[in-house]
């Protein structure tokens, strides 16, 4: 077992912070928040309880040894549930595109590249370095459609001591040739994916239809048996673009919304499911990601990037659909949690001044919530510090931030609007310290 104390901030209901000075939080061997609280709990215990700890720890001496960070936040580390790994090195390009140019355009020939394992590496390492650096650990991750690099993907992941869900992208139709796989390769690749992660790492695989216009009927409904019979989630786009939808309509007519075509291939909630966007979701689509829980990844900077539109955020959440948030990269410009909290908010107060004053913005808390707890439901007991949560977290020194005498929830919103990833100075996953991956 180990004990932290550090300033304490957390979401454990979107309503607001909840925050221990110089608080204590102990975590057991296998990573796991045992109690959190404002006194160093050895001190709390009988002397009974503390042998029968020592006992079963079989760290005795060490037991009562408290690693204080002095006045440095402790927050819960960040979740980005919709990103693309081959994207990477295009990050910041053609950010004047709408969504279908911009892939025919940039992505697809980017994401050809990745048959080659040498450079699949190369940029490879260098992202998963950026999630480590930016204090995700925790991510859903589009890879492509090539089995070895997505592979290497998922061991570089693990190397790195991060958590995530890795797709190997399906696509059939409406891409180019050297970027299809049949049906049959797609399924394969999937399974061996899965065969390779198991179930029992930090890093596992999960469905990827790219989306319905790149994935031919047979396709779609043959990813959802393999989804269903070996219980694997299933992560895509919806309702991103307006010439999007109107193409899904094209080429699923006998659907009632787009959700709906992927519930009709068992890709909807069937198994946990992430749908990124979900900018123009209509009210039938809306009941059917709430009957069948099915998440939303709102993806704010790619949603202005490719002039897609705004996802409204607070009807979903009124509504009781679980959102989460994502950087999108590289429709987004940016892997940062804290600047994707930004422009969350900033969305939602667009949202407010349009509806003059209707609809409320979200605030500070709600946002950190959707980055933290929200997000982090989709992996378990992920994003919150609470017993028998898995302590993921990070240590932010805020020092040079502090020109006056900041409340601790003052200090998280400035390290949120002004901080950056060198604020962060300790990053956890599941309770162990991560170093910096080799680049």
């Amino acid at each position: 077992m180990k004990i932290y104390r550090a300033n304490l901030l957390w979401t454990p209901t979107p309503e607001k912070f909840e925050i221990i000075p110089h608080g204590y939080i102990a975590v057991s061997d296998e990573g796991k928040i045992l109690s959190v609280g404002e006194q160093n709990p050895i001190e709390n215990l009988s002397e009974k309880s503390r042998n029968s700890i020592e006992s079963q720890s079989k760290v005795n001496a060490s037991l009562g040894e408290v690693i204080d960070f002095g006045d440095k936040l402790l927050i819960p580390a960040f979740n980005d549930l919709h990103l693309h790994a081959p994207q990477y090195r295009n990050n910041g390009l053609a950010m004047d595109l709408e969504l279908l140019p911009w892939l025919n355009t940039y992505t697809f020939p980017e994401e050809m590249k990745f048959k080659d394992l040498a450079y699949a590496r190369k940029i490879y390492t260098r992202f998963v370095h950026e999630l480590w650096m930016q204090g995700t650990m925790r991510a859903a991750i589009f890879g492509t459609i090539h089995l070895e690099a997505t592979q290497l993907l998922a061991q570089l992941l693990q190397d790195a001591g991060l958590g995530a869900y890795v797709g190997l992208v399906a696509m059939n139709r409406n891409s180019p040739e050297d970027l299809r796989n049949s049906t049959e390769q797609a399924i394969h690749d999937t399974i061996a994916l899965d065969e390779q992660l198991g179930r029992n790492g930090l890093v596992k695989a999960i469905v990827t239809p790219r989306f319905i216009p790149s994935c031919t009927e047979d396709m779609s409904h043959a990813l959802g048996v393999i989804a269903r019979e070996r219980q694997l989630p299933v992560q895509s786009h919806l309702s991103e673009n307006i010439s999007e939808i109107e193409w899904v309509k094209q080429l699923e007519p006998l659907s009632t919304c787009y959700g709906d075509a992927y519930n009709r291939y068992g890709l909807f909630g069937q198994t946990p499911t992430l749908m990124a966007h979900c900018c123009y979701s209509d009210d039938k689509e809306k009941a059917l990601m709430r009957a069948n829980g099915v998440y939303v990844v709102h993806c704010p900077t790619s949603n202005y990037n490719l002039a897609s539109g705004m996802s409204p955020i607070r009807s979903y959440l009124n509504e009781g659909i679980k959102v989460a948030l994502g950087t999108d990269i590289s429709g987004g410009h940016y892997m940062s949690m804290l600047r994707i909290i930004q422009y969350a908010i900033q969305t939602s107060k667009i949202h407010y001044a349009q509806s003059h004053g209707q609809v409320p913005f979200l605030s500070l808390s709600e946002a950190f919530y959707l980055a933290t707890k929200s997000g982090g439901t989709f992996f378990g007991k992920v994003g919150s510090f609470e017993p028998g949560y898995d302590f993921d977290a990070l240590v932010v020194d805020d020092s040079y931030l502090n020109f006056a005498n900041y409340s601790l929830q003052e200090r998280i919103g400035r390290f949120i609007y002004i901080g950056d990833d060198r604020d962060i100075r300790v990053r956890f996953c599941l309770g162990k310290e991560l170093k910096e991956p080799q680049i």
